[in-house]
């Protein structure tokens, strides 16, 4: 948490924007006839500061993994393709967040994370435009939080002839600094906000016209709430399961009121709900096969199966085992000591809600609008949904144990039912400024209530989003117009995974390939297989936190020297072909002996017992050559290493625990590969590990057979 004085631009911009705020404020909110006018100008003002967000803080690009992983989602999704092939070397293509599998055409990846969002986002791509899609997003979002508090509040609200809280709420909406990057940065918050908050708009209208006995004007809405249900559930699935809930309260809660329309007419619209989720649930349900090669199976489990540890540590429950320690180690380490279980689910909600408390509002003190309006819709019938709502969107994400906070984004599992906050802090405001003794001091309330939110990112929360904006380097991993003075055919390594992603298009009709940057014998097969074109390296300085970067991003030429010795690194050989009761990590070297300061670190479930990891290695490259495994074994450990040809163990060497001490890094005898090879893979077999012990694989190195 850190206040101070505004020092960035921005800052300064929200200094000038409260003080229009407090002259302004009343009389944008006042009831008028003009609607159309109010919510073409608060969407303009959305986007084009959404947009502003995408130039002064994201610096022209996304800038966490998860974002930039969306937008190579999206941009297959562009091409028509939920996974894409992968070619040989695997590795030169594989890293974070991309998960592989093997079918009859060869082995594919896709990206993890659910499609809705990116099949969105791929409308951009198809315009070419893909990060006006974001501030396309926050346009639709002003609407739909004015649709919402419409129609979830009674027209007989104090103060109602002076004060509309749809626009007072769409005001807050507006000036919502969490809410300008969730539709800024290609994350799927900002789409699973106008998800949610258009369903209940809808659902309320449905429920509105059958009260009113015109059924017929009750069946379009339902199969609207049934879309943005279902394209909630393809975004975000336990928002989707609050959304669901919420809704089924609803139906409920207004049982009675509706009673009166004919049976069939209710059922009707229920099936048309049914009816409208469907386009949202097959496309996830595609998703789920073409990453896993099976209809229901969790892409993002798949991915954690193979690439993180323990077993079972990504999953939505609680339980000992539960908590990544490759993609969350520190925070795991750290929190979950004892696995997730009741206290370590309190303290992760508690650390979402200390976050959320300055999302709303740009500062923690809007938050308390926030419950008082809460209070007041608890007594409302029809309002009382959007408090409901909020609590089971916090509940909804109690089982997951990885709280998702950063700077800027906020509390970002909570951003989907920020709207819903903002109509709820408009009814606080109206209440408390209908306490005042006249009509002036109440405008006068008002204006200060909303300055307070300018003012809060002026003096709070430009600061976060300031973090965010110089992470990492303080520029997007990669930048296209960098590329522009290499020659045709070029290939460009890139060295690190956010780049990849913002990089790589595997169908791509540019004259430059992309791949990853590994530092080994890799990089001269990928090389070799697109072959041997001018090559650069993309290099991205990142400084230690708070430091300036050293140099700005730049392209030097790589080149290669084809008769160089062939190695490959332990840890370049992430993430694993398959893990069984056993993970596999790339970690710093903990002996001089590593060759490259790392290594591919081998753990298993259970010290008592055995497990084993497989790698795959890159065949087309290594057939008719012996491979030689380097590996340390800290402690008395003891490790099978096999040799796999096509799917059939070729050869096998044993480490036992040694009688006396030995260096840690041992080299093997040499596995002859047959020269026919079509698929290569090592497997480690661990024995029963005691304490202290560690197996690692250090190194791979290659000797051309005699035959060869």
């Amino acid at each position: 948490m850190r206040f101070g004085l505004p020092r960035d631009p921005a800052q300064l911009a929200a200094l000038l924007a409260a003080l229009i705020a407090l002259v302004l404020a009343p009389r944008i909110v006042r009831p008028a006839t003009k609607t159309r006018l109010f919510l073409a100008l608060a969407s303009l003002t959305a986007a084009a500061l959404s947009a502003a967000y995408v130039a002064l803080y994201l610096r022209g690009g996304p800038r966490i993994i998860d974002a930039t992983s969306y937008f190579l989602e999206a941009r297959a999704l562009a091409n028509g393709h939920l996974a894409f092939p992968l070619d040989e070397p695997v590795a030169s293509t594989l890293g974070r967040f991309l998960v592989r599998t093997d079918g009859p055409d060869g082995p594919t990846a896709a990206v993890l994370f659910p499609p809705g969002y990116p099949a969105l986002l791929a409308l951009g791509f198809l315009a070419h435009a893909p990060l006006a899609v974001g501030p396309l997003l926050a346009a639709a979002l002003t609407i739909a939080t004015y649709a919402l508090a419409e129609r979830a509040l009674p027209e007989g609200t104090p103060l109602a002839d002076r004060l509309s809280i749809p626009r007072l709420a769409t005001l807050f909406s507006v000036l919502c600094a969490a809410l300008r990057y969730h539709t800024a940065d290609t994350m799927s918050h900002g789409l699973a906000a106008l998800c949610f908050t258009s369903a209940l708009a809808l659902a309320l209208t449905a429920v509105r016209a059958l009260e009113a006995g015109t059924a017929t004007r009750a069946l379009l809405p339902s199969l609207g709430t049934g879309f943005f249900a279902g394209w909630l559930a393809a975004t975000r699935p336990p928002s989707a399961v609050a959304l669901l809930l919420a809704l089924a309260f609803l139906v409920v809660t207004t049982r009675r009121t509706t009673a009166h329309a004919p049976r069939s007419s209710r059922l009707t619209a229920l099936a048309l709900l049914a009816l409208g989720a469907l386009p949202g649930l097959a496309l996830l349900v595609a998703h789920q096969h073409a990453a896993t090669g099976e209809l229901f199976t969790s892409s993002q489990r798949l991915y954690y199966a193979l690439s993180d540890g323990p077993p079972g540590c990504f999953r939505y429950g609680f339980g000992a085992s539960i908590g990544c320690l490759g993609e969350h180690g520190d925070f795991v380490r750290h929190n979950l000591p004892n696995g997730y279980g009741a206290y370590a689910a309190a303290a992760t909600t508690l650390r979402r809600l200390k976050q959320h408390l300055v999302d709303a509002g740009n500062a923690e003190p809007f938050t308390l609008l926030v419950l008082f309006g809460a209070i007041l819709a608890a007594r409302i019938p029809r309002a009382r949904l959007l408090p409901v709502a909020v609590a089971l969107q916090i509940a909804a994400y109690v089982p997951f144990y990885f709280d998702g906070n950063y700077p800027g984004g906020g509390a970002r599992f909570y951003a989907d039912v920020l709207p819903l906050e903002h109509i709820l802090a408009a009814l606080a405001a109206t209440h408390i400024a209908a306490r005042a003794q006249n009509l002036g001091r109440a405008s006068r309330r008002i204006a200060a209530l909303v300055a307070l939110v300018p003012l809060g990112f002026a003096f709070r929360a430009g600061f976060d989003h300031a973090l965010l904006r110089d992470r990492e380097g303080g520029l997007p991993m990669f930048e296209p117009a960098r590329l522009g003075k290499l020659p045709p055919r070029a290939l460009v390594f890139v060295d690190t995974d956010h780049g990849f992603n913002l990089a790589y298009d595997p169908w791509t009709s540019n004259e430059r390939t992309i791949a990853r940057y590994r530092g080994d014998a890799l990089d001269r097969f990928a090389w070799e297989a697109h072959g041997r074109p001018p090559a650069y390296r993309y290099l991205f300085p990142i400084p230690p936190d708070g430091e300036p970067p050293p140099s700005p991003p730049h392209l030097v030429p790589y080149s290669f020297d084809p008769q160089a010795p062939l190695a490959l690194e332990g840890e370049n050989l992430w993430p694993a072909l398959a893990q069984k009761d056993a993970w596999a990590l790339p970690a710093w070297a903990t002996d001089a002996c590593a060759s490259d300061r790392r290594w591919l670190a081998v753990s298993p479930a259970d010290p008592t017992k055995t497990g084993s990891i497989t790698v795959s290695l890159p065949a087309p490259f290594l057939a008719g050559r012996s491979l030689v495994p380097r590996l340390a074994l800290l402690g008395p450990a003891s490790v099978s290493v096999t040799l796999v040809v096509d799917g059939r163990p070729l050869h096998t060497h044993d480490l036992a625990p040694a009688a006396a001490p030995h260096p840690p890094c041992v080299t093997l005898p040499a596995f002859p590969i047959p020269s026919a090879a079509r698929s290569v893979a090592l497997t480690l077999r661990l024995g029963p590990q005691p304490a202290g012990s560690l197996v690692t694989l250090d190194r791979l190195d290659f000797l051309e057979n005699e035959s060869h």
